[in-house]
């Protein structure tokens, strides 16, 4: 099984006393319409992570996403997650990890377009003088970005090359429209299993155009469908379900459906699968305020995977005004965590003031003695 890597331990990964995985630094050629000398780096954090190589490449397509995508939260998302899909398919051992070099920031948006608009265009066409709120309900824009991953490999004459590349298909859970220019906004939501239908179907769109561009070749290419929630989520949405074109296929095989979740704490009335965490979290909360009376909110974000927690994010704002009130605010939060939360479950506490940063908890599964980090 693979071990699941959130996007908020990023910067706490970096912070572990995990050494990295050392190997001896790399000089190898890239394949590419030119020659280019690029090396790989020595260094590894663990083998949940890709190796990119140096000099590092921006993606073909840099900044669309932030116009494209509404929340920082999906931005994160809709790509981190990607590459941990794509390790079902190309693995960290034997893959490079690239940004997307086929897809160009104006094709993205060409691509994005409805039919009617672009012959590219990805959405369905908007029939001439149809009023808004019909299209609403028949041709709303249901493709809301397009995430390229290039992963490569090296070959035996020290080259690397183009080993795979990984496609996510933003989809809208939500279609905003206006009734008239400058007017307020309205919401339509979009049914999942539209959304399914739709993203299905413009993946196979998608493969074969890259089939058709020189330099993809016959990779396998994976694809994946993600959803992205309202504008003003507090969460990320998850992808949805995931499809691989293998070698020289211009469609994409058997869909497998995922069943992943983003969910808030506190809950006022938790659904089943949320229920016990949501106690331990009230619980936890709870010592938080007999603690220190100053407090004022604590925000927590977890990740189910089939329907198991598999790590929680605690954000904790407070007002200190003391270093030695910190400290002992966090050691006091250590103990709470291991009393309060089950022990195989990751947990991230986010301790911070309105001077920023102020400590870091994180309390890895099974592990008698977590990771704590003061900032100074």
């Amino acid at each position: 099984m693979k071990k699941i890597v959130p996007i908020a331990l990023a910067s706490a990964l970096l912070l572990s006393a995990c050494a990295p995985k050392q190997q001896e630094e790399e000089e190898v050629v890239q394949n590419n319409e030119t020659v280019e000398t690029t090396i790989i780096p020595s260094n590894q954090l663990d083998v949940t992570y890709y190796k990119t190589l140096v000099p590092y490449k921006e993606s073909a397509a840099r900044g669309a996403v932030v116009s494209n995508i509404y929340t920082k939260y999906d931005v994160a998302e809709s790509e981190t997650s990607l590459m941990r899909l794509s390790q079902n398919v190309f693995n960290t051992e034997d893959y490079y990890f690239q940004e997307g070099q086929f897809i160009s920031y104006d094709a993205v948006y060409e691509w994005l377009a409805p039919l009617s608009q672009k012959e590219m265009g990805l959405n369905p066409a908007v029939p001439e003088g149809m009023d808004p709120t019909t299209r609403a309900k028949e041709a709303p824009k249901y493709l809301a970005h397009i995430v390229e991953q290039n992963y490569l490999t090296k070959t035996e004459d020290d080259k690397v090359g183009l080993g795979g590349i990984s496609i996510g298909l933003a989809m809208n859970s939500i279609y905003y429209y206006q009734k008239e220019q400058y007017g307020e906004y309205y919401e339509e939501p979009i049914p999942d299993a539209k959304l399914l239908e739709e993203g299905k179907r413009m993946a196979n769109e998608v493969v074969k155009r890259l089939r058709d561009m020189e330099g993809v070749g016959d990779v396998p290419i994976m694809v994946g469908l993600f959803k992205q929630l309202s504008r003003n989520s507090i969460v990320p949405g998850t992808y949805m379900a995931t499809a691989v074109a293998d070698s020289g296929n211009e469609q994409v095989g058997e869909w497998t459906t995922l069943n992943e979740q983003y969910v808030t704490f506190p809950m006022s009335n938790p659904g089943d699968y949320f229920r016990e965490l949501n106690t331990s979290f009230r619980n936890f909360k709870q010592d938080i305020d007999e603690y220190f009376s100053n407090y004022t909110s604590v925000i927590g974000r977890a990740f189910y995977k089939d329907n198991e927690a598999k790590y929680l994010t605690i954000e904790v704002p407070v007002q200190f005004f003391s270093k030695a009130e910190i400290i002992g605010f966090t050691q006091y939060l250590t103990g709470v965590l291991y009393s309060e939360f089950p022990n195989d479950l990751t947990i991230e506490v986010d301790i911070h003031s309105i001077n920023g940063a102020e400590a870091l908890i994180l309390k890895e599964p099974d592990v008698e003695e977590p990771l704590v980090h003061i900032y100074n």
